[in-house]
């Protein structure tokens, strides 16, 4: 579905992402996962693409794999880098044949085994680009691969602790409304711990003029471990002291960490909801249970109960 359709039924969006494993067991250890994820009924799920589109056919596969196979509405994402035009092409072609109504726009990382990669050999060096491309592939193909007039639906990522790459917070908006106003159709953020963080970010759009759904992603802390990967994972993430202080207090004990986690992001996405947001967008790391408990956590069965 669209993403204008899934706005317009939902008043708040709940979307969780997977990401492609690399084994034929993981993909069933994952479907397992997903079949009990798919009675909370989320407005999509996305899947990601490894940096420099490492798990490009796996990703593909995956989103496939969802939509022949399930009721639930695969968004994979896409990047510029190590990517030329013509390959994006045919990507795309392939997501519109598919019926694929919505994909997520990303600059991407570079390949592990190559950080210093040339940008320059690259069709697209900024999202905002790829965007743009994306766009006017639904001008040439209207009426053809893509069944919806309005191409696909595209989201791009904002970041409301800053961009990594962008230490100057008045450029980093002017990045992201450039992608805005080349098509993209909402946003979906980086995880973050302070809700703070996400209300100012928003703020902040709206004085700069961008004016699409934002989508705030939260990921619950299940292990110390996790944690540390979450800080490599996104780089510059901020935790809170007193989230600090809270996985101090269990000492080591695994399991009281991911009660402190589990109910640091009920918190989370409780005032989130209570502060009107468009959309909570959890990072499961192909495991249901946390986001099952945190939707036992808000007292309810489904995302409907949340919409």
């Amino acid at each position: 579905m669209h993403i204008e359709d899934i706005f317009k039924l939902r008043s708040t969006t709940f979307s969780f992402e997977f990401f492609p494993p690399k084994s034929k067991a993981g993909a069933e250890e994952l479907f397992e996962e997903i079949k009990h994820l798919e009675p909370l009924a989320p407005s999509f799920v996305s899947v990601t693409y490894g940096a420099g589109g490492g798990t490009r056919e796996l990703t593909h596969e995956l989103v496939m794999r969802i939509k022949r196979q399930t009721g639930l509405d695969p968004t994979p994402h896409l990047t510029c880098i190590y990517h030329t035009e013509a390959e994006i092409y045919d990507i795309l072609e392939r997501y519109a044949e598919a019926g694929i109504s919505n994909i997520l726009a990303l600059s991407g990382d570079p390949p592990r085994d190559k950080p210093d990669y040339d940008r320059s050999k690259d069709s697209f060096r900024y999202a905002s680009q790829l965007v743009r491309f994306i766009r006017q592939f639904k001008d040439r193909h209207a009426g053809r691969a893509i069944k919806d007039r309005r191409g696909f639906g595209i989201a791009v990522a904002g970041f409301p602790e800053g961009h990594p790459a962008t230490p100057n917070r008045l450029r980093e908006m002017d990045h992201l409304k450039a992608k805005v106003d080349e098509g993209a159709d909402f946003i979906v953020t980086q995880l973050f711990f302070d809700n703070r963080d996400f209300y100012d970010f928003r703020e902040r759009c709206d004085l700069a003029g961008v004016k699409v759904p934002i989508i705030a992603g939260v990921m619950p802390i299940t292990s110390d471990q996790g944690m540390h990967r979450m800080a490599d994972l996104a780089a510059g993430a901020r935790f809170p002291a007193a989230l600090l202080r809270a996985v101090q207090r269990c000492k080591g004990n695994q399991d009281a960490v991911r009660r402190v986690g589990i109910h640091w992001a009920t918190e989370q996405c409780r005032d989130l909801l209570d502060h009107q947001v468009r959309g909570i967008h959890l990072y499961t790391l192909n495991r249901s249970t946390a986001t099952r408990e945190i939707y036992a956590n808000l007292g309810v069965q489904d995302s409907l109960a949340l919409a």
